[in-house]
């Protein structure tokens, strides 16, 4: 894993990871492209929130998009991904290898928000499992 020197630098960076049990469904158009109850809530400093999803809770297949790149001092370096087969820009952004102190964003993705709509809705008991 690579250092990430963000938290040696700003020992006192909040980056606040909340698991959510509501509802998050996200839609391109008409299209449901996503839905989960196991969202992960990211409340950063100098950030808006932001819901990462668990990829097995996307129903479309995914790209990775090779022109964009970039590395957060926080939570390491991100990978951009696509729709598969469309050629657009990226809709979804991930942390493949995070820094330790946000280890739990491996294996989400997050969505663009002005690209998709992105609604949070309360789980029932049939979708969440739960009484």
């Amino acid at each position: 894993m690579t250092d990430h020197p963000g938290f040696l630098t700003r020992p006192d960076y909040r980056v606040d990871i909340h698991l959510r049990r509501n509802l998050i469904t996200v839609h391109h158009g008409e299209s449901l492209i996503a839905e989960s109850i196991r969202a992960l809530l990211v409340d950063e400093q100098d950030h808006g929130l932001v819901f990462y999803l668990p990829r097995a809770d996307v129903r479309v297949r995914l790209a990775a998009d090779e022109s964009r790149a970039s590395t957060c001092p926080f939570k390491g370096a991100a990978t951009y991904w696509r729709f598969d087969g469309d050629g657009g820009e990226a809709v979804v952004w991930s942390y493949e290898d995070p820094a330790p102190q946000v280890a739990q964003l491996r294996g989400h993705v997050a969505f663009y928000q002005d690209r998709v709509t992105l609604r949070v809705g309360v789980a029932t008991p049939a979708v969440s499992g739960r009484d």
